[in-house]
């Protein structure tokens, strides 16, 4: 479409700050010196998403002013040049964009090279070990660094010209390098399949710019496969073929007709499964993405080789005296076990696959206990998991047996590959995996694959919570699956029958309204208005909570909201957080990436799965608190909740999201002292039953609900989403 805006004004001018950036439009608002404005600062505002501070920008757009902030810039496009002064070149070089090269070093650089330097670096870089300070090794990597940054400016003109923020076209540039560009215009929609953060729109939109037709069987067919992920995404192993070929119709705009023809092109081409799995009537022609259908085979094969192995690595438990047991284990514990937990200690113990459930204060963790302490008594070697590091070390705390992520525990390779597999099994007798309602399809399956013939698994979680938020719902399955040994508890013990907390998620479990009087664990802070509940939301982490019960706003406090959008959702309570919680200050460094800023104390999460990180992996949902930022080397680091240090990268931070406020779906398998709750009506869809029991199970101590009475009357209100699309429980019946 051609741009029928008036020829734009040009601004050349030095990125001084950036005040504002949103992530998602690009949208910024950034201060900027030019060689007329001395030191009086210019405004302006439009898609600079990617500029860097210290970087010379030409601008085009045009003068405007706005009525509370005056005389302002409207950017319609820019690019970067490389400036010409001695002062432009030293904020330039000293600006962070050159790895090795920081503010101190780049006035040594320009004080011995002057308007030279940059020729200097470009074609004679090795004439750097001049300056005192710079060696042989650290040359080297400024000239390597320079050769990449000119690399990336070719490829990031072109993606440009096809209409790609600058954020995403570092990612293409990272998954590709110099190969990029030949890639983007050739088979654009690799891009979808490859590139973590690009989805189908993002790769349609370049393909249809570079010329790839719209009806296009290439487009049709990565349409389909997008479709599945999306499915995927929102936990389903597949879709009935009519809800697939609708939805791409929808998707792709594009006839019925040709999205079937591609759909079977692709089941022939084996790029997706369609197998008729059987329905409450009949069976449904599903299709599914191919590792999906691969890993629900082998999860149903796997579970029940092991549940009907001949061999029994505990087989002392087939013959044992019970009563005598349970008399050890109350000498052991000083408690007694409840008839429920006594079922569930033998059917750990005496079958080779077995599930418990229950919700909070039934006992759980005192039956694991149990369970571990009389498998140990004889001798048999235990092993403890649980999806998430939090998880983790509380399974640890009440079993006093070591305990592991389930990451950890397989050993998981670069590309995602355990080293723990059939083939090299887990030396387990017995394998507990704790919140168990985290695990994914893909998750289980290599855990299950990773479990000696023999070996008795354990899955103990609360079947109430929210699913995974992977695909599947691998808990759930396996208890409608009438083949596999389960313990359900229900009886509330009489300690947990003191706490609100306790009390309340079972009632809002049942459909009831919590009790918000007299309780001195559960409070409820009214407020309508979503800004007013954010605002209101601050002040009781920052303040309030820290006040009367002494617990850190960042260590001990955790805000869970509904949703990630909207003046009350976790996005923009994030920014409000970091400002109350870690405000820029004088003199400390920060890193601005895309329209986040990084600051040391900060609180951060891991936004997917990298295997190449840390000693053996960091993953999605991972938890940790920025401990040092250093411009020079290009990195910061963060200290993860279980408790071990990692570097990223500058180029890496779109890894990483703040996390004073996250998704109560992230929150699945965390455990914190306090939890805050913010509910507006404005997250009215996502208002559900299992949503608010799953974040008030996340909390031991203390519940916080900040907002609308009528929003807290939905959630409980509405049972929640009907059951995902999986065929793992027919799998399992024999």
């Amino acid at each position: 479409m051609a741009d029928d805006r008036p020829p734009g004004s040009v601004l050349e001018a030095v990125l001084e700050r950036i005040t504002y950036a949103n992530e998602e439009t690009g949208y910024t608002i950034a201060r900027v010196a030019t060689e007329r404005s001395g030191s009086e600062l210019l405004t302006v505002v439009g898609p600079l998403l990617g500029a860097q501070v210290g970087e010379s920008l030409r601008l085009t757009g045009r003068w405007g002013s706005h009525p509370r902030y005056g005389r302002q810039f409207e950017v319609w496009s820019y690019t970067t040049v490389l400036p010409a002064t001695i002062q432009g070149i030293q904020r330039y070089l000293g600006s962070g964009l050159i790895k090795g090269i920081g503010p101190k070093m780049a006035e040594r650089i320009v004080d011995h090279f002057g308007t030279d330097t940059l020729e200097v670096i470009e074609k004679s870089p090795e004439r750097l070990v001049e300056v005192p300070g710079l060696g042989p090794k650290r040359t080297k990597m400024i000239g390597a660094a320079w050769e990449e940054q000119k690399i990336i400016k070719e490829v990031m003109i072109f993606l440009q010209g096809v209409g790609v923020s600058t954020s995403i076209a570092v990612r293409i540039f990272k998954q590709y390098g110099e190969r990029s560009i030949d890639v983007v215009r050739g088979e654009p929609y690799r891009l979808a399949d490859e590139v973590w953060g690009i989805g189908f729109k993002t790769a349609d939109t370049i393909a249809q710019a570079v010329g790839i037709p719209h009806d296009s069987p290439q487009r049709v067919k990565a349409g389909l496969r997008y479709t599945l992920s999306q499915a995927a995404d929102d936990g389903h192993c597949y879709l009935p073929a009519p809800n697939l070929v609708a939805d791409a119709v929808k998707i792709l705009d594009v006839p019925t007709e040709l999205v079937t023809t591609c759909l079977d092109e692709s089941v022939r081409d084996e790029e997706v499964v369609r197998e008729d799995v059987p329905a409450t009537e009949g069976t449904v022609p599903a299709v599914y993405l191919v590792p999906f259908h691969r890993a629900e085979l082998s999860l149903a094969s796997g579970l029940l080789s092991l549940l009907h192995a001949k061999a029994d690595r505990l087989a002392a438990f087939a013959d044992v005296d019970w009563t005598r047991a349970e008399d050890w284990l109350h000498g052991k514990t000083g408690a007694e076990l409840a008839a429920e937990q006594r079922q569930a200690v033998r059917l750990a113990l005496t079958h080779k696959v077995a599930v418990l459930t229950g919700g909070p204060g039934c006992g759980k963790s005192f039956t694991v206990r149990s369970i571990v302490l009389l498998a140990r008594a004889k001798r048999a070697r235990v092993i403890l998991a649980a999806p998430t590091g939090r998880a983790a070390k509380r399974l640890a705390e009440l079993t006093g047996h070591e305990a592991t992520t389930v990451h950890r525990l397989l050993q998981l390779r670069p590309g995602g590959e355990a080293t723990f597999d059939r083939d090299n099994p887990l030396d387990a007798d017995l394998v507990v995996v704790d919140e168990a309602s985290m695990l994914d399809l893909l998750l289980a399956n290599k855990l299950v694959k990773a479990v000696a013939p023999g070996a008795h698994l354990l899955f103990v979680g609360d079947v109430d919570q929210l699913p995974s938020v992977g695909a599947g719902e691998v808990l759930k399955d396996l208890l409608a699956a009438d083949d596999i040994p389960r313990v359900r508890l229900t009886q509330i013990f009489r300690q947990a029958q003191e706490s609100g907390v306790v009390v309340n998620a079972h009632r809002v479990n049942t459909g009831h309204h919590p009790i918000l009087q007299g309780m001195s664990d559960f409070f409820l802070f009214p407020a309508d208005e979503p800004e007013d509940i954010a605002e209101l939301t601050v002040d009781v982490v920052a303040r309030r909570i820290p006040r009367k019960f002494r617990l850190d706003p960042r260590r001990d406090i955790q805000v869970l909201a509904p949703m990630h959008r909207g003046a009350a959702g976790a996005g923009a309570l994030n920014l409000a957080l970091q400002e109350a919680l870690t405000p820029a200050r004088e003199g400390m460094p920060e890193r601005r990436y895309g329209g986040r800023v990084f600051r040391v104390g900060d609180k951060v999460t891991q936004l997917r799965n990298n295997y190449d990180k840390g000693a053996a992996g960091v993953f999605n949902g991972t938890v940790g608190i920025v401990t040092a930022l250093q411009p020079d080397e290009h990195k910061l680091t963060v200290l993860t909740d279980e408790d071990e240090s990692v570097d990223y990268a500058f180029d890496e931070l779109d890894e990483l999201a703040h996390a004073y406020a996250v998704s109560i779906h992230r929150s699945q398998g965390s455990e914190y002292p306090c939890v805050v709750v913010p509910l507006a009506t404005s997250a009215w869809m996502m208002l559900q039953r299992n949503l608010l029991y799953t974040a008030i199970t996340r909390a031991k101590k203390l519940v916080v609900i900040v907002g609308s009475r009528r929003a807290l009357a939905q959630a409980i209100r509405t049972k929640g989403a009907g059951r995902r699309h999986t065929g793992l429980t027919h799998r399992l019946t024999r």
